[in-house]
């Protein structure tokens, strides 16, 4: 399991934001924790990058912008993760980094990473989408939040 808590030492009592896989037959679950939705979007994001290469050794050097629009949250999470595989396809791109802003049902975001290097990252496996299995954004007694769901590898 993945934290970034410890960067954020002034957010005691608050969920912490953090990714981490869960077991899934053939396939990779992710998912994502923080104190706001946003945060937890992002983390998923981060689990997504994760189950590929070790986001650590991705350089946030380059900045792409991505908008996706669904009628609630679940819907939202998917499409969002899929806008993510769809620019990593296509650009053969890996993002470490992660900027999301929620209005209503729309997300605006902005992604770092940098061109994929086989001999670097070293990829495990490639994800070919995030599905509708083991969806779920909730929030927490705690008012932190989860983001998770299935993706195809």
């Amino acid at each position: 399991m993945g934290s970034r808590s410890d960067l954020f030492p002034g957010r005691h009592g608050m969920t912490a934001e953090r990714w981490e896989h869960f077991p899934h037959e053939a396939d990779v679950g992710v998912r994502g924790e923080g104190a706001t939705l946003e945060q937890a979007f992002e983390q998923a994001a981060l689990a997504l990058t994760a189950a590929i290469t070790d986001p650590l050794v991705v350089i946030p050097r380059d900045m792409i912008r991505l908008s996706c629009e669904a009628p609630d949250d679940e819907l939202l999470l998917v499409d969002w993760l899929n806008a993510l595989v769809y620019e990593m396809a296509t650009r053969s791109m890996l993002f470490s980094r992660f900027e999301v802003r929620l209005e209503g049902r729309r997300l605006d975001a902005k992604a770092w990473g940098e061109a994929l290097d086989v001999g670097r990252h070293h990829p495990a496996v490639e994800v070919k989408g995030a599905t509708y299995t083991a969806l779920k954004v909730a929030r927490h007694a705690d008012g932190g939040w989860l983001a998770q769901c299935v993706v195809d590898v």
